[in-house]
């Protein structure tokens, strides 16, 4: 159990991260988005090859042509290399910032909930740096070997395939892509679930935070998903900077665990607050439907004209 000291120097040194990461998430999550409009809609613009066109040198009897019909494809690569570029620098300038703003994150979780698992921060700030500064290699990569494709008169099937895929260095910079990927995406999840269990983070933003993990390991669904990873961090910066709608969650003030309460729970606590008032509703009514009793003159002269007298 933290001692009071030690919990209001946490809760300082968060406030001062917050107040120096809550910009740059901002700008992160715009950041990561306009990187993946950039890469989306540089590549739409690449020919594609069909199956029947893939197929078109076999159809006519040569096994190995000697120009694959995706060398076109392979062309465009290479003289469009640097909005590839620009997108990927953007890229890891977000996924810098994500990393940052993950650590903070993992911090006052372990702080708040001492069980967390210790090694989510190595996969976090490993996995961070390596995806960041793997997903710029890989596009340096991808542009010397597209270049050298285009300047030379080799244009064969395994060329390409050269070029694109199965070149040393691009085969090195996959693993290193997928090895950093996974870790990155192991952390973030492990970091938002336990932030989320803590009260750090609201419960949706916690889902949103799995969610975003995946994305980056799984960049599935194209360009159209990756609005949510940069949804996440614009929200973040939005709760660093103090103005999330509601106000800040309350473990980040108290300093300890404050578990954001469940949907049954605020039903439940909903019901327990309307139960008072409808209890003094019912109450009040009772009382106005209750008969007036009859004062002692009005019995006396009820009881005189049961015997027959007179009122006096």
């Amino acid at each position: 159990m933290p001692k009071p000291a030690e919990i209001r120097a946490q809760v300082a040194s968060e406030l001062n991260r917050r107040s120096r990461l809550a910009v740059p998430a901002f700008a992160a999550g715009v950041l990561y988005l306009l990187s993946s409009i950039i890469t989306s809609s540089t590549l739409n613009g690449a020919p594609t090859v069909g199956v029947l066109q893939g197929l078109a040198p076999a159809f006519s009897g040569v096994a190995n042509p000697t120009v694959s019909p995706r060398a076109a494809e392979v062309k465009f690569i290479s003289h469009n290399a640097s909005p590839l570029i620009a997108g990927s620098v953007l890229a890891a300038l977000a996924i810098g910032v994500l990393t940052l703003v993950l650590l903070l994150l993992y911090d006052g979780a372990r702080f708040r909930r001492p069980e967390t698992w210790p090694h989510a921060r190595t996969l976090v700030l490993v996995g961070g740096i390596g995806f960041a500064v793997v997903s710029v290699g890989h596009q340096i990569v991808s542009s010397i070997e597209t270049h050298n494709f285009a300047t030379s008169t080799d244009h064969s099937i395994s060329a390409v395939e050269s070029a694109l895929t199965k070149g040393a260095a691009n085969q090195l910079v996959q693993y290193l892509s997928l090895f950093a990927g996974l870790a990155l995406a192991a952390g973030m999840i492990i970091t938002a679930m336990n932030a989320q269990r803590v009260g750090l983070l609201p419960r949706w933003m916690g889902i949103l935070g799995i969610i975003t993990g995946l994305l980056l390991f799984f960049p599935i669904g194209g360009a159209e998903f990756q609005i949510i990873p940069s949804f996440w961090l614009v929200m973040m910066g939005l709760l660093l900077m103090g103005r999330w709608p509601g106000g800040d969650p309350p473990a980040w003030e108290a300093g300890e665990a404050r578990p954001w309460p469940s949907a049954a729970q605020q039903r439940a606590e909903r019901q327990a607050a309307a139960q008072p008032a409808g209890a003094a509703a019912g109450a009040a009514n009772g009382a106005a439907a209750e008969p007036l009793q009859p004062s002692r003159s009005q019995k006396r002269r009820q009881r005189r004209k049961g015997r027959g007298g007179r009122p006096s």
